[in-house]
């Protein structure tokens, strides 16, 4: 019983070995109750050893393997701890086991609550990424077009890269992602924008536009809403393209439309008052495309509006041509008469009603037509410093041709109503006749120099204005020249009359010599259209082949002379 004791590998507590003593010797005590023999004695003893030896050896695994799960868990703890650490980039302040002082239970205890910490960071790291990496696949698929929901259930994060470096770079990729978006939001409702703005001037229906393009455009309760895929972008960029070219189609066509309007209402000489109907057409003619954005000013309906007008004047074009033709055809002969050129009227609308019959371009016809109309008026104005020198030397040859006759009459100093305004007229007329000379001089130059200048000779009712001036001059220089000879006629008269009266004693009566309806007014004689036509270049001749006069004169001399005058005069 000793050796059993003493072989005990655990140190037994006092009472435990009382309790083991007293039951030997309890069981002693049975034995000789019995009579169980030694042998018996030992064996059953050995057994009871044998089985204690058991009990212990069985104990003794169990604590070895709870003694080894201790070394397993806080292995597996440190290698979690450094996982880990590992995982979230961070630096553990735990030394190794091997290190630490103390039993396995008390290197546990440090142990775990370091882990469990380790742990907690790691969730709220796996937080912050699936947060930022779902933000990311939103922003991603919504640039894609892709319009499924995604949740966090959907991304998978990497837990072996926790660390705080793959964190900023996932927030540095998220804030270029919102940047692109806001930039993608931006075009869109830039687009959307002169979309709009396209749609109004052009009076199309800006919605359908839009929700035929992506239906979140048009039915977006938020900004966020919209799309921002490729596809839109690319989708509204073409809209765009698309509405301006039809913007600056329909502009073309207005400006080409409202040119025609604004020649053929020159051609039509359209009231202004229908003019102004389509004032917001013609405006268009010189505006740029980007100058066009009152609403509806390009709408469809206006464009077939101005169709309708343009093709209405087009048939009342014809009509309103042949007219205006006419019409410039008598503006033409007006300027001509009123610059004393000659002109064929009958011919000339002969002509024009051939043209018209034989289908010539009426417009091209009136543009012919005012082109002769703009140099008419030029050649009317070049003539105009010329006429005005000729009506002069018309108004101071008239008075003269007044005065002529004026001078012959002998009872111009009788007392008489407008004896007067004669004599002052007769004054006047002499200043202005004493200036005929510089005047026809002057009037000849200028007739010259313009001949000159123009390379044609200058017509005056349809003969040169020169040669009509110098038959003027001729004729002027012969009716001096007869003028002489009458005074000197007189002269011998007068000396005639006074021999008779010294041979006879008496005066002849002299007949008058000239009418007395010329002391109120102008002489009798004719009207014509220049000067020349009172002294004509045939008179000259006729008057140089009358011969010289005869030495003895009769008495009725001077009425003879003045009837051969009024035949051959103005």
């Amino acid at each position: 019983m000793s050796s059993m004791s003493g072989s005990s590998p655990l140190s037994l507590s006092k009472s435990a070995t009382t309790t083991c003593a007293t039951l030997l010797q309890q069981l002693q005590e049975i034995w000789d109750e019995i009579g169980e023999s030694d042998s018996e004695r030992d064996k059953k003893l050995l057994q009871v050893e044998q089985e204690c030896l058991d009990i212990y050896r069985r104990n003794v695994e169990k604590e070895r393997k709870y003694r080894a799960e201790l070394h397993q868990s806080l292995a597996e703890a440190e290698a979690g701890i450094s996982k880990l650490v590992s995982a979230l980039g961070e630096q553990a302040s735990l030394p190794l086991s091997e290190k630490m002082k103390g039993t396995l239970k008390q290197k546990l205890s440090v142990v775990d609550p370091v882990l469990k910490d380790i742990r907690t960071k790691k969730q709220e790291r796996i937080k912050e990424f699936l947060n930022i990496e779902t933000q990311i696949a939103v922003i991603c698929a919504e640039i894609a077009g892709n319009d499924r929901v995604i949740g966090p259930t959907d991304i998978q994060v990497d837990e072996q890269d926790l660390t705080a470096k793959r964190l900023g770079e996932l927030k540095s990729h998220l804030q270029e992602l919102q940047s692109e978006k806001k930039l993608r939001l931006q075009r869109v409702n830039s687009y959307m924008s002169e979309i709009h703005e396209l749609s109004v001037v052009m009076s199309l229906d800006f919605k359908q536009i839009i929700a035929n393009i992506n239906p979140s455009l048009a039915n977006h309760m938020t900004v966020q809403s919209k799309s921002i895929s490729n596809e839109t972008l690319a989708s509204l960029t073409s809209e765009v393209i698309s509405l301006k070219q039809l913007k600056q189609q329909r502009l073309e066509r207005l400006q080409d439309l409202g040119s025609s309007l604004i020649e053929l209402w020159n051609l039509m000489d359209m009231p202004m008052e229908e003019q102004l109907k389509f004032n917001h057409i013609t405006s268009l003619v010189s505006s740029s495309i980007d100058e066009v954005s009152k609403q509806g000013s390009l709408a469809i309906h206006i464009v077939e509006q101005v169709e309708v007008e343009v093709e209405r004047l087009n048939v009342l074009k014809t009509s309103k041509l042949k007219e205006l033709i006419f019409k410039r055809q008598n503006e033409l002969e007006e300027i001509y008469r009123s610059v004393h050129m000659d002109v064929d009227s009958e011919t000339a609308r002969q002509i024009l009603i051939q043209l018209m019959e034989s289908g010539s371009d009426l417009s091209y016809l009136l543009s012919s037509m005012d082109d002769q109309v703009v140099k008419a008026k030029e050649q009317a104005a070049s003539r105009k410093e010329v006429l005005d020198k000729v009506e002069k030397w018309k108004h101071a040859s008239q008075e003269e041709s007044w005065l002529d006759e004026y001078e012959k009459d002998e009872n111009r100093f009788s007392a008489g109503k407008g004896v007067h305004i004669n004599l002052k007229r007769a004054e006047k007329a002499r200043i202005l006749v004493s200036k005929l000379p510089s005047l026809v001089e002057n009037l000849t130059a200028k007739v010259k120099a313009w001949e000159k200048e123009k390379g044609m000779p200058f017509l005056y009712h349809k003969d040169p204005l020169l040669h009509t001036l110098e038959e003027y001059i001729i004729s002027r220089q012969e009716k001096q020249e007869e003028k002489r000879r009458s005074r000197e006629q007189k002269r011998l008269q007068d000396q005639f009359a006074a021999e008779q009266e010294t041979i006879y004693g008496s005066k002849s009566v002299k007949k008058p010599l000239g009418n007395a309806n010329t002391i109120l007014g102008t002489p009798n004689s004719r009207r014509v259209s220049t000067p020349s036509g009172r002294y004509g270049a045939s008179i000259g001749k006729e008057k140089r082949g009358s011969g010289n006069v005869g030495a003895v004169i009769p008495v009725n001399y001077v009425a003879v002379a003045k009837d051969d005058q009024k035949s051959g005069g103005l």
